[in-house]
């Protein structure tokens, strides 16, 4: 099964001094090497925001570009709005990027490797299909 990469395991993993035997990064590599990785633009979007300098910029955006991004359609945007909503009315906070990587996995039935808590806040209004870690080897 594939799993969503949300952007702060993306950003552990390609940060200069990344710790590889971080859980979340080897959980990304695993992924990676099994073809299992799969990043919505909007998070590839997020991974080349404030790079300053172009070469390490385009470096990335090379790197990036060996993942396709998942197709989107009307109703991701609704029902991340509806999520939205949803998580708003039992006062819990969370970007629209957020839910739209929930609106996409519920729609492809993918889980999501995030070290995020704010997925997990989620879990009280909406129904959040995290991935699990495995354990380091």
């Amino acid at each position: 099964m594939n799993v969503i990469v949300d952007t702060c395991v993306w950003s552990l993993a390609l940060r200069r001094n990344a710790d590889q035997n971080n859980m979340f990064v080897y959980e990304l590599t695993a992924l990676i090497q099994e073809s299992r990785a799969q990043l919505l633009g909007s998070i590839r979007q997020e991974l080349l925001s404030g790079i300053k300098l172009q070469k390490q910029f385009q470096q990335l955006k090379k790197h990036l570009r060996a993942f396709e991004d998942i197709q989107l359609e009307e109703k991701d945007y609704e029902l991340a709005a509806e999520y939205f909503n949803n998580c708003r009315q039992k006062g819990i906070q969370g970007s629209t990027t957020d839910f739209l990587i929930c609106a996409v996995s519920t729609r492809y039935n993918m889980p999501i490797l995030t070290c995020d808590k704010d997925f997990s806040n989620f879990q009280a209004a909406i129904t959040v299909n995290l991935h699990p870690l495995r354990k380091l080897e």
